[in-house]
């Protein structure tokens, strides 16, 4: 499992390795640029099939209990996409307005009682999975779990949510405050998408 996602990562060019300014607001010496992965559909699907597989273990024994997969933007739109390619579920996402909150949009809603699992591709701190989920909560969905390509989170850091990764790696990550690289004069690079923390 762990090797196929890593090996379609590599090959994909989306491992990246030096100074990084993440989403969370944490640094690290790795980043993973999950959209070189996600752009190819074969790769994508074949990437998540594992994760498919065994989500569709939990759906069969009870464990599980899914009406839809929800990305947040950007990262999680082509994931969640994926999912529910294979999973055959509707799949949607949440973006950010113009004060930075996650919403819905685009006409996209939730009933009351919907379960609803998100898709991220990359988890580090949960952040934006949390904020979606409030998003969803209050339409009133219950979120149920939690999927993505790379679950980089370091030791302690739980999810409030079952989780689903096609990868686990550990990598380094510091507060901004006490990052080694900075301390050796490095400056970090902001790969993803997010603007604010």
């Amino acid at each position: 499992m762990n090797e196929d996602a890593i090996a379609l990562l590599k090959k994909s060019d989306a491992l990246l390795e030096g100074h990084f300014l993440l989403s969370s607001g944490r640094h690290s010496d790795r980043y993973f640029q999950c959209a070189r992965l996600l752009q190819y559909p074969d790769r994508a699907a074949a990437a998540l099939a594992p994760v498919v597989a065994r989500i569709k273990a939990d759906l069969a024994t009870g464990k599980l209990a899914l009406d839809a997969i929800c990305g947040p933007a950007m990262g999680g739109i082509v994931v969640a996409y994926e999912l529910g390619r294979q999973l055959g579920l509707p799949a949607f996402f949440t973006e950010r307005d113009d004060s930075g909150a996650m919403v819905l949009r685009r006409g996209f809603a939730v009933t009351e009682g919907m379960k609803v699992l998100i898709a991220e591709d990359v988890v580090t701190t949960g952040k934006s999975s949390q904020e979606s989920a409030a998003a969803l909560e209050a339409g009133g969905a219950s979120v149920v779990a939690l999927a993505c390509v790379v679950d980089r989170r370091a030791e302690g850091v739980d999810t409030v949510w079952p989780l689903y990764a096609a990868a686990k790696v550990e990598v380094k990550s510091w507060d901004a405050d006490a990052c080694a690289l900075c301390a050796a004069g490095g400056m970090p690079v902001k790969p993803g998408s997010r603007k604010k923390f």
